[in-house]
């Protein structure tokens, strides 16, 4: 695991923002529709919701969201014409014990 890149993703606001909103996803993205069971894919946002909900150009979410997918924060899959991301908890529970550990 990279702590260096995860720890410069975490350093913008913005993405902690959206680790934080989808953290809690029907709370933060009340209006978005919820992935068919098929896709397996619990609790992910479809990057436009991010994208109108953090009031960025399209191009500078995809970066944000871009990094923090880089660094295993977020999962992405691509369904259909959308791309889906949702939290990897597995890293952000490495991170925490990493923090509590080490720092």
């Amino acid at each position: 695991m990279d702590y260096l890149t995860i720890f410069k993703a975490l350093a913008n606001e913005t993405r902690l923002q959206i680790l934080l909103w989808l953290k809690e996803p029907e709370m933060n993205f009340p209006s978005a529709v919820p992935l068919a069971d098929e896709h397996d894919f619990k609790d992910a946002i479809c990057v436009g919701k991010i994208q109108e909900k953090a009031g960025m150009s399209q191009s500078t979410t995809s970066q944000y969201l871009s990094l923090l997918q880089r660094s295993g924060l977020l999962e992405a899959r691509r369904i259909g014409q959308w791309t889906y991301y949702r939290r990897n908890e597995d890293t952000i529970q490495q991170l925490a014990k990493y923090i509590g550990k080490e720092l």
